[in-house]
């Protein structure tokens, strides 16, 4: 036997009409128009074969049909916004696993955990370190923090912070035995590649100085890597603004020059579109933002480099 439900979105229109006993009204709250919950409720009306509403001196009221279906219908849409957010608050507790590479999580992601533990206690975030990360979605994470371009399929990536890369060295070595006045003084120093030689290149390009020889220096797989070469005074690196700005902040590093170079990649944060607004996932999600929203903020202002 064919099913004589009517279809839900018929329902929802009917349920809200009913309840607000104003097509106008209706419409606004499911974001559609009043001719839209006219139509909605002219086919459930011929579906059900009854009339469901009548309109007296301007007003719309229920027939005696229309307010009994109203009274059933209306608990079980409240049971099904009940049990909705029932199972969203269920989303917002329990482990998420988190996968990034190692110097985002280091660098970034653990100096600032504590204030996520703190706004949401229910939440225990699990750090999974990986040093490729793309494609590192896999069914036991959650949510990924790739480094790129952001060209990647079947997931949605938000972008985190404007990356800059910007020169760093330790400040005992800004007035040593061969002080770092201006870009040429380099010249002079160990440079700190960070995975290769590319980026150095296209910093003096972009500052206009010639004859610096770039290639010499060592060359290190992870960023908190160079980071470490150039707090202990072997070096001036070439970093990414983000994950040094915990060393710029306590004096372990500083920045002898204010010219800055744009990278073409950044920081996204990853998961899968389905599970965007799952509780636990889109409450992390959110706090990322939000807290690279306001360091964003501070370094176009100047405040970090």
């Amino acid at each position: 036997m064919a099913s004589r439900l009517p279809p839900l979105n018929a329902l929802r229109a009917f349920e809200a009409a009913a309840r607000h006993l104003s097509f106008t009204r209706a419409a606004e709250e499911l974001f559609v128009t009043q001719a839209a919950i006219s139509h909605q409720i002219k086919s459930l009306e011929e579906h059900l074969g009854i009339k469901l509403f009548m309109r007296k001196n301007r007003a719309l009221l229920l027939t005696e049909e229309g307010q009994a279906y109203f009274l059933d219908i209306k608990d079980i849409f409240t049971a099904l916004h009940d049990a909705t957010e029932k199972l969203l608050a269920r989303g917002a507790k329990g482990a998420i696993t988190v996968s990034l590479q190692p110097s985002f999580a280091i660098q970034w992601l653990v100096p600032r955990l504590n204030a996520f533990n703190i706004l949401h206690p229910d939440i225990d975030v699990r750090i999974k370190a990986v040093d490729q990360p793309d494609n590192s979605l896999t069914e036991d994470v959650d949510v990924a923090i790739y480094y790129g371009r952001g060209r990647w399929t079947n997931v949605l990536a938000e972008k985190l912070h404007t990356e800059y890369l910007i020169p760093v060295c330790s400040p005992l070595l800004v007035n040593g035995k061969k002080p770092l006045f201006t870009v040429n003084d380099l010249a002079q120093h160990n440079l700190l590649h960070d995975t290769s030689r590319r980026d150095w290149k296209r910093w003096f390009k972009e500052v206009g100085v010639k004859g610096v020889n770039v290639n010499h220096g060592p060359i290190f797989s992870h960023s908190s890597m160079v980071l470490q070469a150039a707090i202990h005074g072997q070096g001036v690196a070439l970093a990414h603004s983000v994950l040094a700005k915990p060393d710029i902040d306590s004096g372990r590093l500083v920045t002898p020059f204010n010219d800055v170079l744009v990278s073409n990649n950044a920081y996204y944060i990853v998961c899968r579109e389905h599970q965007a607004d799952v509780g636990k996932i889109s409450a992390f999600r959110d706090w990322v933002l939000e807290t690279v929203e306001e360091e964003q903020d501070q370094i176009e202002d100047g405040q970090l480099l």
